[in-house]
């Protein structure tokens, strides 16, 4: 096995020189940087077993260079260093992908022990892939999350038994997906798996497909056809937004899941099939059901195991790995080499929710890499706001210097893309007056207590003020 390699990102030279000394002691390879952008500049090219980074650093936070790494490099551990020790400190970088957080002042036993954990999860994602995700089928899946493993851990209860699965989710969540990977690692794999997308056929027609009919059984009917029930015969059937299915369809589907057999458009002869049935829905079929849209009693029969799929903003620590999937597929079929994307771009994704899920991410990242002028995803390219005004903050051009210009500015921009703006806004306004708040407050025309207010809610102190 190669020798680690371990990355060291702090501003301080005297944090950086002990934990070398510590590493080194232990037989790793330690290469120290004292920026977030040097260690960027290292991952791109570099592989590294470990990443240790400082929390609070000047021009990039160690927040940002974890979103960062997880795009560029998925698996490295990264283990967060804070003098600001907080549960919401803690708990905030684990949310973003951490393997965890160390508080100064540290001791060299807790750096030993911490990096050799990290090691070791380390090994296992080259040896294995992603933890809980070895089993067939799930290397479709991108995200570590606890919401994403529920969902694992559900998968894998129920892919060995024949029950009926119902797997609920707002449109973009993955919901085929989940039904691929039940069938995948179930004892019908090696047996058809058939998906029917129920709101692109007509009751007609959606019958004549699920069940088959006879030749000359209606207008059109010029041969006779297989229903997809057979052709799923001992394997899986699965029913994409099973409630748009009619109530006298629904009668009918009721009917081949109770007496496990199904008769043609057309036919007297019921045949008997063998299928594992999954449906799937972005609708509450309790609801529909609750006002006579849909059977209660296939709905019980559809609901035996429900999954459900989590939207994207409730998982937003997978968003840094997604972001990289994407990237690295669309350069790969685009053609072009793009190696990360801008953190001003990726506050704009994590502060926006994402009402098409994981689909609408994908969209968003192929079209940023059909746009992008260099190798770095910028602000401009996700097409969130006023392209000029995308540009200008995208290069630091533009940051407002009073309350009315950043009152227009957040009219002007779609709301995920207001936040690092405001940081800007007033970071800027208090290196402009010394830190002094009331002078700082007094200048960009806010009350004192509102300028508080937003410094506070953008995590601004004054300890901040070292990093001028």
């Amino acid at each position: 096995m190669s020798q680690p390699r371990i990355l060291v990102i702090d501003d301080e030279a005297v944090i950086r020189e002990a934990l070398r000394r510590i590493l080194e002691s232990e037989g790793y390879e330690v290469l120290p940087v004292a920026s977030g952008h040097a260690a960027l500049e290292k991952v791109q090219s570099e592989p590294f077993t470990v990443v240790i980074s400082d929390l609070k650093m000047p021009g990039m936070s160690g927040m940002e260079v974890l979103k960062s790494i997880k795009i560029l490099q998925p698996d490295v551990p990264v283990i967060i260093i804070t003098g600001y020790a907080t549960v919401e400190t803690a708990v905030d970088a684990i949310k973003n992908g951490a393997f965890d957080y160390l508080s100064k002042p540290f001791t060299p036993d807790q750096v030993r022990e911490l990096i050799g954990k990290a090691i070791d999860q380390s090994n296992i994602a080259k040896q294995h892939g992603n933890p809980g995700k070895q089993e067939k089928g799930f290397d479709r899946f991108i995200g570590n999350s606890q919401a994403m493993q529920k969902v694992y851990n559900r998968i894998m209860q129920v892919a060995p038994t024949d029950s009926t699965v119902l797997i609920t989710g707002e449109s973009g969540t993955g919901k085929e997906l989940v039904a691929r990977a039940i069938h995948d690692n179930s004892s019908r794999k090696d047996k058809p798996f058939v998906a029917v997308d129920c709101t692109a056929l007509a009751e007609t027609l959606l019958e004549s497909e699920l069940f088959g009919h006879e030749k000359g059984s209606f207008t059109g009917a010029v041969r006779t056809k297989v229903g997809l029930f057979k052709i799923a015969d001992g394997g899986t059937l699965f029913l994409d937004e099973v409630s748009n299915i009619s109530l006298s369809s629904q009668a009918k589907l009721l009917r081949v899941i109770q007496e496990r057999e199904v008769t043609p458009i057309g036919g007297t002869k019921p045949q008997p099939i063998n299928i594992r049935l999954i449906s799937a829905t972005n609708k509450s079929l309790r609801e529909l059901a609750d006002k006579g849209e849909f059977r209660e009693d296939l709905y019980f029969r559809l609901n035996t195991i429900p999954i459900d799929m989590p939207p994207l903003r409730d998982r937003k620590g997978d968003l840094a790995l997604l972001v990289g999937h994407f990237l690295r597929k669309f350069s790969n079929e685009i053609g072009k080499e793009i190696k990360s994307i801008n953190p001003a771009a990726m506050a704009m994704l994590e502060q926006y929710d994402f009402p098409g899920n994981v689909r609408e991410l994908e969209h968003m990242i192929e079209r940023a890499v059909v746009l992008a002028a260099g190798d770095m995803v910028a602000p401009a390219d996700l097409g969130f706001l006023d392209s000029e005004l995308a540009e200008a903050i995208s290069k630091g051009e533009y940051i407002p210097q009073t309350a009315d210009e950043l009152k227009d500015v957040k009219r002007r921009l779609r709301e995920e893309a207001v936040i690092p703006i405001e940081k800007s806004f007033v970071l800027e306004a208090l290196k402009r007056n010394s830190w002094n708040i009331t002078r700082a407050a007094e200048e960009v025309g806010m009350l004192r207590p509102n300028f508080q207010a937003l410094m506070k809610k953008l995590q601004i102190s004054a300890r901040d003020r070292k990093f001028d």
